[in-house]
């Protein structure tokens, strides 16, 4: 078998960088005949060598570096029709996804050593137009502020840079007025921020979907509508205690497996994708259900965070409760 490592050198202070040997060992201990790719500043390099190495048969690909990296390698292998397993090693500032399979965030050599237990996890994965996601996707002004903290301050400052920026932006950040369309039906009008995950954790928080299943091939939706600053920062606040933002007035809070975003104006929506860049709205998401195989520490995820249901499974109960409820409405 063989793994290939996929590495972003400058993410988490160079700590990757300086554990590839080491991080290599562990691949070796685990019965893989294991290499390594160094990332490059040229666009799409950590996607174009994910793919590479799965279509030349590699069972395994490690991707290590911050959420950029670990998407790149996302949309290298989720359009295959073959797809290798994943492991990641987190070197990034809030390492969200790291945070749902509980993978060490702080020590690379740690992160892979999960990969020794033998437990792996097959994870949602998200598409947005011609791209993927694996944990987040969003729009409005308040996600535009992943794109305006530069790279050299995330390196120095971690998640610091992103509360300096965020303390920086809040006097700009707008409403704007979309037409979102989920499951369960259709808001129009002004939004602060959207926010559709696949796990619980975004940006360091745990509790933005509290009730956030892995494997369920949904997405957790939430929806802030208009609110000016004081409100924006009482919602905060609710989010860290408990996750109680989710009964305010000001929360639309939902579970669907699909979601189409369009303007209802000229405004540009640019949507954010695991913290990237993903193009504009007009867009539809979508969720890929138990797409990629997933290395994680299970015996640490709450057995509630998983759902064990398979999507087979999930079809029989739908199709059977359709029935109960057509005989009810011929009654």
């Amino acid at each position: 078998m063989k793994a290939r490592l996929i590495y972003n050198p400058t993410s988490g202070n160079e700590s990757i960088l300086k554990s590839v040997a080491d991080i290599l060992d562990v691949l070796e201990q685990a019965g893989y005949e294991a290499s390594a790719f160094r990332t490059t500043p040229e666009p799409q390099s950590a996607e174009n060598e994910a793919r590479r190495a799965a279509q030349a048969g590699f069972k395994l690909i490690v991707a290590a570096g911050g959420d950029g990296t670990l998407n790149e390698v996302v949309n290298g292998i989720a359009p295959l029709s073959k797809r290798p397993q994943m492991a990641i090693i987190p070197g990034g500032t809030t390492n969200d996804y790291a945070r749902a399979l509980k993978i060490p965030r702080n020590d690379p050599v740690a992160a892979a050593r999960v990969i020794l237990k033998k437990q792996t996890l097959p994870m949602d994965i998200g598409r947005a137009g011609e791209h993927y996601f694996m944990n987040i996707a969003g729009g409005g002004s308040m996600s535009e502020l992943t794109y305006e903290v530069p790279s050299e301050y995330k390196s120095i400052l971690g998640y610091l840079a992103y509360l300096v920026k965020g303390a920086e932006m809040l006097p700009r950040i707008k409403p704007m007025n979309m037409h979102l369309e989920y499951d369960d039906g259709v808001y129009d009008g002004a939004v602060t921020l959207f926010l559709s995950g696949l796990t619980n954790s975004v940006g360091g928080f745990e509790q933005v979907a509290p009730d956030s299943e892995l494997g369920d091939g949904k997405l957790s939706l939430l929806i802030v509508k208009d609110t000016n600053i004081a409100e924006m920062l009482v919602l905060i606040a609710k989010a860290l205690n408990g996750g109680k933002h989710i009964n305010d007035p000001k929360i639309i809070y939902t579970k669907t497996r699909k979601l189409v975003v369009k303007p209802n104006d000229d405004q540009r929506i640019m949507i954010n994708l695991d913290g990237e860049y993903g193009g504009d709205a007009p867009i539809t998401l979508t969720v890929l259900q138990r797409h990629i195989e997933m290395y994680a520490d299970l015996d640490a995820i709450p057995d509630e965070s998983i759902n064990t249901e398979t999507p087979a499974e999930k079809q029989a109960e739908e199709h059977f409760v359709n029935s109960v409820n057509s005989l009810k409405n011929k009654e």
